[in-house]
């Protein structure tokens, strides 16, 4: 039987103009699935813009219950006891167990949730007191309440349509905020093309892909499908890592200071928007860091050992490159700092168990 020829272009009659023309259908059926990506994100961009407005929504929500309650407490508290107060509170077993959390006024009633009333709110009166109150207008009617009465406190609903503005504008109070007419029109179409080219993405890499690999030798092949999807998955928890885990402590923690300093928040939507997907990305680039240096060690510039020798240093620098790429607090910067020093290890380990640096020892298929 005779050798597999270890050229794939053997038989290939192709010239440099015909490989233009493969390219050129390529990027048309890629430009396709973003412009259809677009058009299906500009349909869903209020259901998106919800979903990335989440954590600010939430956290300003938080600061709105806790702020008053929190202002005679701080009134006397510096940098530093706000900062060891905030930590307390978020590593607290009642913080790590979900307990402690405010009652949610909705009721649950055939397995859909159905909110109060806006114009009706619920008011916590004595028992005692209210008997006193009617034994006064009506002592005919109303006799004086037992002793017993005034340890019980009866919940009543009261409604009136002054409530409903005053509710609108306690929700309103903790939202994000536009600066001018034009700025959510903008916001939702700049989310819509953003959200578009995520959704294509798969669609436009897989047809970059089809161009890409008629060139390829069938283990080189390989090694991109592995290490492909591998940065894939490293990116994706990156970006969901920051989104879902490091959000709420920062949010927190910065929305902290305006208790201390008394000042009340205002989020403007676009400048939210432009944080909420510039960071997540910041740290998904900054999960590659295992490839990053798998990648050196194959190119033959590091040396497992030497990132072995080398770990102290190179803590040094993801500590310097986390106080870069997040924001100026140091809750971002040990969140983003962490999981690498983690990942650094994960690359050591990657470079020990990874294949020939010659990839054509293997052989080709």
């Amino acid at each position: 039987m005779a050798p597999a020829s270890k050229d794939l272009f053997d038989d290939s009659t192709m010239s440099f103009g015909e490989h233009l023309e493969v390219l050129r259908t390529h990027l048309w059926k890629a430009l396709i699935g973003v412009a259809i990506g677009i058009v299906f994100a500009l349909f869903q961009g209020s259901m998106i813009i919800g979903v990335v407005r989440g954590p600010i929504d939430r956290a300003l929500k938080a600061y709105g219950q806790t702020a008053e309650d929190d202002a005679q407490a701080l009134e006397n508290i510096d940098f530093w006891q706000r900062t060891k107060s905030w930590f307390v509170d978020q590593f607290s077993l009642d913080a790590l167990t979900g307990g402690g959390e405010t009652e949610n006024v909705e009721t649950e009633e055939d397995g859909f949730t159905q909110p109060e009333t806006t114009d009706t709110i619920r008011v916590a009166i004595n028992a005692g007191d209210l008997g006193d109150a009617l034994h006064l207008i009506q002592p005919e009617v109303y006799p004086t309440p037992p002793e017993d009465a005034r340890i019980q406190s009866i919940d009543l609903p009261i409604s009136a349509p002054e409530f409903r503005q005053f509710k609108l504008s306690s929700e309103r109070s903790s939202q994000v905020v536009a600066l001018n007419v034009q700025e959510p029109f903008l916001t939702y179409l700049k989310v819509s093309m953003i959200s578009g080219l995520v959704l294509a993405s798969p669609w436009v890499f897989y047809q970059l892909w089809l161009f890409v690999a008629a060139g390829l030798f069938p283990h080189e092949r390989k090694y991109v499908y592995l290490y492909g999807t591998m940065s894939m998955a490293l990116f994706i928890v990156g970006a969901l890592f920051c989104f879902y885990l490091v959000f709420p402590f920062v949010l927190n923690f910065l929305l902290g200071f305006n208790e201390m300093l008394k000042i009340q928040p205002q989020i403007r939507l676009s400048e939210w928007i432009s944080f909420a997907v510039t960071l997540p990305l910041l740290f998904g680039v900054s999960f590659q860091l295992p490839l990053v240096m798998l990648f050196m060690e194959r190119l033959s510039i590091f040396e497992v050992t030497d990132y072995r020798e080398k770990r102290r240093m190179a803590i040094l620098v993801i500590s310097i490159i986390s106080m870069f790429l997040t924001p100026a607090d140091p809750i971002s910067m040990l969140m983003m700092m962490i999981p690498l020093c983690l990942l650094y290890e994960l690359g050591i380990w990657l470079c020990k168990i990874s294949p020939p640096k010659s990839p054509f020892e293997a052989g080709t298929v």
